[in-house]
């Protein structure tokens, strides 16, 4: 039974972050521009009133007279009250008016309607001397629109002020229409966007979802690479990234399996043969100072096997790590050459070294080792006294290694199976994991590797071992 996957409670799904990014913006884009139309038609609902407050004005004023009282201009007013009927909406709103000269003497209409103090503003969309403003009229507010209106006799002229004043019932119960229309039109704009976007955002994440099923039913074994065609383009990284670090865990697994498979089957033949070396001492058939030099040839051939597969399971972990450098290659040929002295002075080689700079980008202990193991197998196989060189050198930017040995070369059987684990010509003195080791350094660093016999008129004069390594160009 697969385990139960894991939540984090923190964490936005990607739909949510999907809603959350469309649904929020949108929402906050329909809430200002709610309150921008209802603005506007507020505004339009104002400048239709107003005209009907001007019209009554104006109305008002043509029922004006000037007559000539003891030799003064005197406006006269004849208003019925039905000449404002035409201008009322319905009994939702009341209007009335205020009449006076212009001194601000009261003419007709209601004494305690505010008297108008303003100026005349810019007239904008109307020609007529008019003013709108906001007041309060017996503790109502009210709209006053106020008309500058000119009468003339034929014996004198005068101005008039007209003020007609109208609650704002009728106003602020459109606007709330208004307002309850346009809200009920942006909620139901964004429940069809909701919903268009939840539909989109189920069926896009469709895919992903069911790749998330197939990895959490997934045995533990399985790093088979997922099987993503139909995923989104924009997710399609994501699978390749996972296929590509299931490949490395693929790859990971099969060397520990093979290392511990290896491990188990090599190290058991030393084990058992040093157990039958002890067996017989203890039982004396041999002297004690010789069982005792069988078993320290057991011990370090075996200690050998031990170190050398150690070495070829950290070649594979460096090869994760990626922990490379640009390193000068001459450097570390000539270091390893200095620390295998021993071994070319005990044989009595006559060694001849050869080096130029060559900057590679690799690690410092697989070039180490690259070099250890070859040089050692050609130490190994050289007669006493031989001839062993090693150079290396720039070569078509490449660096190219090579170490040129006395030996006795490689069989045709030998290179059949050359770089195979544990594949040796001599039981006795090697373990057959050196040249593995070399040429899985070599892969790693994307070079490549070739022992080839050194023929001289078809007489075998020795071998061969060239390793080639990419350039690198870098300051070290």
């Amino acid at each position: 039974m697969p385990p139960a996957p894991t939540t984090h409670p923190t964490a936005l799904s990607l739909r949510r972050h999907l809603l959350v990014g469309i649904l929020v913006p949108i929402a906050l884009f329909v809430v200002v521009d709610t309150y921008s139309l209802y603005r506007q038609a507020l505004q339009a609902v104002n400048v239709a009133y107003d005209r009907t407050l001007l019209a009554s004005a104006k109305a008002i004023g043509d029922l004006l007279e000037i007559e000539d009282v003891g030799g003064q201009p005197t406006i006269r007013a004849h208003i019925p009250y039905s000449a404002l009927e035409a201008f009322e909406a319905d009994n939702r709103s009341r209007m009335t008016y205020r009449i006076s000269d212009a001194k601000g003497q009261w003419i007709d209409g209601a004494k305690d309607l505010p008297q108008w103090t303003g100026t005349l503003p810019n007239q904008g969309p109307y020609a007529a001397l008019v003013d709108f403003y906001d007041s309060s009229f017996r503790g109502d507010p009210v709209r006053v629109a106020v008309l500058l209106h000119p009468l003339a006799s034929g014996v004198d002229h005068a101005m008039a002020t007209v003020q007609v004043a109208e609650t704002l019932e009728l106003r602020r119960t459109l606007a709330r229409q208004i307002l309850m229309d346009t809200l009920i039109r942006q909620l139901l704009l964004i429940t069809v966007i909701t919903a268009v976007v939840l539909v989109v955002v189920q069926r896009v994440t469709r895919p992903v979802r069911r790749l998330s099923e197939s990895l959490r039913l997934r045995r533990e074994d399985d790093l088979t690479p997922l099987e993503a065609s139909d995923i989104p383009r924009e997710i399609q990284p994501l699978t390749d990234a996972t296929n590509q670090v299931m490949q490395r865990l693929q790859q990971v697994l099969d060397h520990q399996k093979r290392f511990v498979r290896d491990a188990a089957h090599q190290l058991r033949t030393p084990l058992a043969v040093l157990k039958v070396q002890v067996q017989s001492a203890l039982r004396g058939d041999a002297p004690a100072q010789e069982a005792l030099q069988e078993m320290q040839v057991t011990v370090d051939r075996a200690t050998v096997l031990a170190n050398q597969m150690l070495s070829l399971a950290k070649v594979e972990q460096v090869r994760q790590l990626q922990d490379f450098a640009t390193l000068d290659w001459a450097e570390v040929v000539r270091a390893v050459a200095l620390d295998v002295s021993p071994l070319i002075a005990e044989k009595d080689l006559d060694f001849d070294i050869t080096t130029l700079p060559c900057p590679v980008h690799a690690h410092d202990w697989m070039l180490r080792e690259l070099v250890r193991n070859l040089l050692h197998n050609a130490v190994r196989h050289s007669p006493k006294g031989a001839r062993l060189s090693v150079s290396i050198q720039p070569q078509g930017g490449q660096a190219h290694l090579l170490i040129r040995d006395a030996g006795s070369g490689i069989s045709d059987a030998m290179r059949q199976r050359l770089f195979q684990p544990f594949a040796t010509g001599d039981t006795k003195s090697g373990t057959g994991l050196g040249l593995t080791i070399a040429r899985e350094i070599v892969l790693a660093l994307h070079g490549t590797i070739q022992l080839n016999n050194r023929l001289n008129r078809e007489h075998l004069e020795g071998l061969d071992a060239c390793v080639w390594l990419p350039l690198n160009h870098d300051t070290p």
